[in-house]
């Protein structure tokens, strides 16, 4: 298990490729119950009435149409009250459309006018086409008092550079000291890897929804999936493989567990090492996500120069994850304490992770020295400001 080849892009980073589910939303016809008549329809004022529907009579259907009884089915006479009222309420007779001239001063004021609004629109479309959607001010800037307003992550207009070189969430200081004990759950079965993620889960939301807040941002736990080998979720069809995928719960972590148990008698702190790395590393993704930095280097990817450009890209965003889970475990030091042999597990995943030891050798995750260099910063400073991989130097993020 510890040889297993590093996720790659499209799993780990959001916005990777995998198919979405999506439910069938039809509803089953309701059928009419057998041997009941159908409804007659309304008379109408003027022509023939329309024919009624056939009877049913158990599973055959009766050829007989019902009759109408005391309607009316000719055409009314001329004088006619009851048509007369109709036609006056359902078919009045048309109003004739008669122009009118305007001042020109009060057509210059509508053009005007009308170039004031198409200019808003435009300028709007331009700032949220600049930073792909990512605002932090009510899209109008005017509004009826009691429109809703609508808060996004980074400043309006802000460059996707500045999103993740510059993001506020730097600059708001520590995590607290999070009591959170190692889970008690041992992966022995598909319930007790789930019981654990779930615990972790509610330790690390508790830690980080302080900074998130703080920063500026809105924040939300993430949805927890644990997934069977070949399940369909957020990230597609699931081998094996932690993942985070953005999708309509606002993030979704998808966890394996067949393996976890399957391997866990055989090096037991091992795996608990792993749980606690391969967790915090996604909820590392979480945190960009929640603070658009997800969204601003997939962007810086997607429009990089060179495949070389694209790979740094990747790795600044993933060795930027790994620390956000650091950085926990490190406010955690002294209820969950990485010591001892889980210690020395810990270093030894980190030693295994780096992309110089995947099969296919493609550098888009970190080599061991990085992942080193930024784990242990995590750690140390239990700060976030510690992790902004985005100005490091390309050396620092190879």
């Amino acid at each position: 298990m510890a040889d297993k080849p590093a996720p790659k892009p499209g799993h780990f980073l959001p916005g990777g490729d995998g198919d979405q589910i999506s439910n069938d939303d039809r509803k089953p016809a309701v059928s009419a119950p057998s041997g009941a008549p159908l409804a007659a329809p309304t008379p109408r004022l003027g022509g023939e009435a329309p024919p009624t529907p056939p009877q049913l009579s158990g599973s055959r259907i009766d050829s007989r149409r019902t009759t109408l009884s005391g309607s009316r089915l000719g055409p009314p006479p001329a004088d006619d009250p009851a048509a007369a009222a109709y036609r006056q309420v359902f078919h009045p007779e048309p109003v004739p459309f008669i122009p009118k001239k305007r001042s020109k001063g009060l057509i210059a004021l509508m053009v005007a006018a009308v170039l004031l609004f198409l200019a808003g629109g435009a300028t709007f479309a331009v700032k949220v086409l600049s930073s792909d959607g990512i605002i932090a001010t009510p899209m109008p800037t005017t509004k009826p008092s009691d429109a809703p307003t609508t808060t996004e992550p980074v400043g309006k207009g802000t460059p996707d550079t500045d999103i993740v070189g510059k993001n506020p969430v730097y600059a708001v200081g520590r995590l607290a000291a999070a009591k959170c004990p190692e889970p008690a759950f041992r992966p022995t079965s598909k319930e007790n890897v789930r019981s654990y993620y779930q615990a972790l889960t509610a330790c690390m939301d508790k830690a980080w929804e302080p900074i998130i807040t703080k920063a500026g941002f809105e924040f939300r736990s993430p949805n927890l999936i644990v997934f069977d080998d070949g399940d369909e979720t957020a990230c597609g069809v699931q081998q094996e493989l932690a993942l985070y995928c953005q999708d309509e719960h606002g993030g979704s972590a998808t966890m394996p567990w067949q393996k976890t148990v399957e391997d866990y008698p055989k090096n037991k702190t091992e795996i608990r090492a792993e749980m606690a790395q391969s967790f915090g590393f996604v909820y590392g993704v979480h945190v960009q996500n929640l603070t658009g930095m997800a969204d601003a280097s997939d962007n810086l990817a997607a429009t990089a120069a060179s495949t070389t450009a694209k790979l740094e890209v990747n790795r600044r965003a993933a060795l930027q994850a790994y620390c956000f889970g650091a950085v926990f475990f490190g406010a955690a030091k002294a209820s969950f304490p990485l010591r001892g042999d889980l210690l020395r597990q810990w270093n030894g995943l980190i030693q295994r992770r780096g992309d110089e030891h995947t099969k296919d050798k493609v550098r888009d995750h970190g080599s061991s020295k990085s992942l080193a260099l930024w784990m242990s910063q995590g750690l140390a400073t239990t700060n976030p400001g510690a992790c902004n991989t985005f100005v490091a130097a390309s050396a620092k993020v190879s």
